[in-house]
């Protein structure tokens, strides 16, 4: 199994290290989609997976999730955490066992979510209907000091409730000067670019595992249209994820770096447990 680049207790001194630049931005990889952001001494994790709750549900299954990479932090250790965000409904970006110990370890945080999925996500969860705060496609919300966008994601459809709200959602984040892009699970789809490249991403976290039907679960971009996206809108950086979780659903970053290099858009590849930080102003 694939060791961590930091974990446990280096991970967390790595995070306090981190403290004493509340200038820069600092964004470590969890694994899957999971993202922790420090901005000014506040964090922001993105889609976090820290349990083994999907290899537990599969397992003897004609679709086992064995886990490539070792855990990078338990959920009950980050008692720093002021917003978590789920993309959607699936386990992987919205898992009660990574969440539940978030919410008793942090008694003030704030959980954005689709405002399609607050019901679903509140069951989930065991909490009130009005816990979760629900974003729309448009909006813009404000917690703990983050600017939240909220942006379409195809996964595999742009798919929406009966009230027209959008089930998969990708944000555009303001921290601070600086906006990050975190698409959750997405394929590309008419009108992406020209939605988000006014928005002027900075720094943009995207799927590389592809889109193949035999794996039977729902597809995402791969590399090389990954690097193409953040090409076309602009990012100054691109950080590729959802790969080395599971055997069945991962692939090798080699393209995704390639095409980068192609078009002369700057990426960074992180290990699980890897800190990126800015070196310049946003």
């Amino acid at each position: 199994m694939i060791k961590p680049h930091l974990q446990d207790e280096a991970f967390l001194a790595d995070i306090e290290a981190a403290r004493a630049q509340p200038e820069r931005l600092h964004l470590w990889w969890l694994g899957q989609s999971g993202f922790l952001a420090q901005w000014q001494g506040r964090h922001l994790l993105f889609d976090p997976y820290l349990s083994d709750s999907l290899t537990r549900k599969y397992a003897g299954t004609d679709k086992p999730h064995v886990r490539m990479t070792e855990r990078v932090i338990a959920p009950e250790r980050l008692d720093f955490i002021e917003v978590v965000t789920s993309s959607h409904n699936h386990t992987d970006h919205l898992d009660a066992e990574t969440l539940c110990p978030l919410m008793r370890v942090n008694p003030n945080l704030r959980l954005l979510v689709p405002e399609a999925n607050r019901p679903f996500v509140a069951e989930r969860l065991g909490v009130p209907g009005d816990f979760p705060c629900g974003l729309e496609v448009g909006q813009e919300t404000t917690l703990a000091g983050f600017k939240f966008h909220g942006i379409p994601a195809a996964h595999n459809d742009l798919e929406t409730d009966e009230r027209g709200r959008h089930r998969f959602l990708g944000y555009v984040v303001e921290c601070g000067p600086w906006k990050i892009y975190h698409s959750g699970d997405t394929l590309l789809y008419p009108g992406m670019v020209e939605r988000l490249k006014p928005l002027g991403v900075h720094v943009a976290l995207l799927p590389i595992n592809g889109n193949r039907p035999e794996r039977r679960v729902a597809g995402n971009l791969d590399g090389r249209e990954a690097a193409q996206l953040a090409a076309d809108i602009g990012a100054r950086l691109v950080i590729p994820c959802h790969f080395e979780m599971f055997e069945f659903n991962s692939v090798s970053p080699d393209l995704f770096v390639e095409r980068a290099r192609e078009l002369g858009q700057p990426q960074r590849v992180l290990r699980a447990g890897e800190r990126w930080s800015s070196t310049e102003r946003a």
